[in-house]
């Protein structure tokens, strides 16, 4: 199967890495050191169509495919995981609105989310369910035309600076997976608070907090889709999500695979660079053939995402199992490259290191990936 990019798609990969590289690069250790939420790079990405680019025109977003977006998000992490979770999740939840939203949800809320004025949120994961999404104790009772939601949502991104978010809550508890309903809920409303979790290891440019829902009411008009079926359109989303999260590791170990192969052209040991030195250049080959490999399996699984195939879960388990797994071993190598260089924050690389290793736990971990890709050819 071929991934040949199409001259348009070719074009969007320049776009995001000239901008990734002008605007992202050079202030990625201070958003690392600082933590601070880069409010004002999301909006000028956004003047790109770099974010969200998956919202449809005629909401004001580029319409991009699966494969186009993939490119978006491989590039913003190329530069900087960081800045590039925190740019490339500002539209969480907008695919449940695009697909599921009633149209006055999506005239009022995807034109914002798609010009960088406004941030949503995907409310899923609880502190005792991350995995297990059909456990959520989040519950919503039917009050008159509204519903009165309460619980607790933990490692939600954009927690503290979205202004919508799409949560997952249960409407009929003794129902498992068949009693979920999706609420769109503004995070102004009264009884929604959040509380940001710092002590990140990595990407600590994106925003990421827990969340209380204490007799929060919304208009029963705010359910996105159907009541009940909020599980089952979830799932729908699954395979597009966890195809991003390839992108992003993708991404972070070409980003750590350049940062090696630069610092081993400067770096001199007994008179020559380091990249003259065969252990030097076996590992960069190693850690490039891993990066490609990642890239291609990808990229297959965009395009049966796109397709709405029956391969699409397996394959999108498949790149993201691959590849977050992969980052982790490149970016580890890069380190090693570096040396001693390589674990002070005077380098990149040990950021990539720590940037990597979110990407083998959200959108379902390494383990749960192997569980479904066993499913599937099984």
């Amino acid at each position: 199967m071929s991934f040949q990019l199409s001259g348009e798609q070719e074009a969007i990969r320049s776009a995001v890495r000239e901008f990734a590289e002008e605007e992202i690069a050079p202030v990625a250790r201070e958003h690392d050191e600082s933590g601070e939420y880069p409010a004002d790079l999301r909006r000028e990405a956004a003047e790109y169509d770099f974010v969200a680019p998956n919202i449809p025109t005629e909401y004001g977003g580029a319409g991009m495919d699966t494969l186009s977006s993939a490119l978006v998000t491989e590039e913003l992490w190329r530069a900087d995981p960081g800045i590039g979770s925190a740019v490339g999740s500002a539209g969480f939840g907008s695919n449940m609105i695009v697909e599921y939203g009633d149209e006055w949800m999506k005239e009022e809320w995807l034109p914002p989310i798609a010009a960088g004025e406004s941030a949503s949120a995907s409310a899923i994961s609880e502190p005792a369910h991350g995995s297990n999404v059909a456990g959520i104790e989040t519950r919503a009772e039917k009050d008159g035309d509204e519903y009165v939601l309460n619980g607790n949502k933990m490692w939600i991104t954009n927690g503290t600076v979205a202004d919508i978010a799409v949560v997952m809550t249960k409407t009929d508890p003794g129902a498992g997976h068949q009693g979920i309903t999706a609420f769109l809920v503004p995070t102004d409303t009264d009884g929604f608070s959040t509380e940001k979790i710092d002590n990140k290891l990595g990407i600590r440019a994106s925003d990421l907090a827990e969340v209380l829902l204490d007799d929060v009411r919304v208009p029963e008009e705010n359910v996105v889709g159907e009541v009940n079926q909020g599980f089952y359109q979830l799932m729908d989303f699954f395979a597009a999500g966890r195809t991003s999260v390839a992108a992003q590791a993708v991404g972070a170990a070409q980003g750590a695979l350049d940062a090696a192969r630069e610092y081993a052209g400067e770096r001199e040991q007994f008179d020559q660079p380091i990249a003259e030195f065969q252990a030097i250049r076996h590992k960069l080959a190693e850690m490039a053939t891993n990066v490609d490999a990642a890239r291609s399996l990808t990229y297959r699984a965009a395009t049966h995402v796109e397709a709405g195939d029956d391969d699409a879960v397996r394959f999108a388990s498949m790149a993201k199992l691959f590849a977050s797994e992969h980052a982790v071993d490149v970016a580890d190598e890069a380190i090693q490259v570096f040396g001693g260089a390589g674990y002070v924050t005077d380098h990149p690389a040990e950021r990539y290191y720590r940037d990597a290793r979110i990407t083998k736990i959200y959108e379902g971990t390494s383990e749960i990936q192997k569980n479904i890709i066993a499913d599937n050819i099984l």
